[in-house]
Order: C-alpha cells, then structure tokens, then sequence
C-alpha cells in the first residue's frame, strides 16, 4: 500500500498512527516532494468510484486562492488532472492505495475496515 500524505498534517498523523497500531505494510510518500502523476490520479479517481473535485483539498490556501470552488465544475476532466498533477497542495489527504481500494482522506471507521 501508498500511504500519501504531508508530514505536518494533523489528520496525517492520526491516519499513519492507525496504520501503525494494525501494523500496516505501507510506503510513504511525502505529496509536497513526490506529488501524484496526472496518469497516477486518473487510475485511482477511476478505481475510486469517486469524482474528481473529491480529490482536491478543498480547506487548502492554494484551492481557496485559485478560486477553485467556481472553476472546477466549468473545467473539464483532462483539465482538473492536469491542474491536481501540478501541486501536491491541491491534492486531498492522506490517501491510502492499494491494488484493491483507494481510501482519500481520513475517516477512521473506513480506514479501520480495510485495515
């Protein structure tokens, strides 16, 4: 498993203790300094289920700077990659994947359940 998060998160944390105590096998990879590939959030917003504004950091500065709230429903969804690729920070977390399942931020109850 990818265990995809920034260091100085709070929630973060919390996530990485959980997979500590279940003794988790996982890799960590720092989203500031090894951000997620355009075709990397393609496999796992597909694999998610999930839409693609589930995987922005909607309570980040940089979101909230570019004004995301109003332009992300007119982009359309090559341009929302290309925009996620760009920068670690607009990208939600932590993120948990696995061959089977793609977990975006921490909810401990849905985390415990694949753990």
């Amino acid at each position: 498993m990818y265990f995809i998060c920034y260091p100085k998160c709070s929630t973060c944390k919390k996530a990485e203790t959980l997979l500590k105590e279940k003794k988790a096998d996982y890799i960590l990879r720092n989203i500031q300094q090894n951000n997620p590939t355009k075709e990397e959030l393609r496999k796992w917003i597909e694999k998610s289920g999930l839409e693609t504004r589930r995987f922005y950091n909607t309570s980040g500065l940089k979101y909230k700077e570019l004004k995301l709230k109003e332009k992300l429903p007119e982009m359309s969804f090559e341009e929302q990659l290309d925009l996620l690729a760009s920068d670690g920070m607009l990208v939600k977390r932590p993120l948990l994947i696995s061959d089977d399942f793609v977990l975006v931020g921490f909810k401990q109850s849905e985390w415990e359940q694949v753990l």
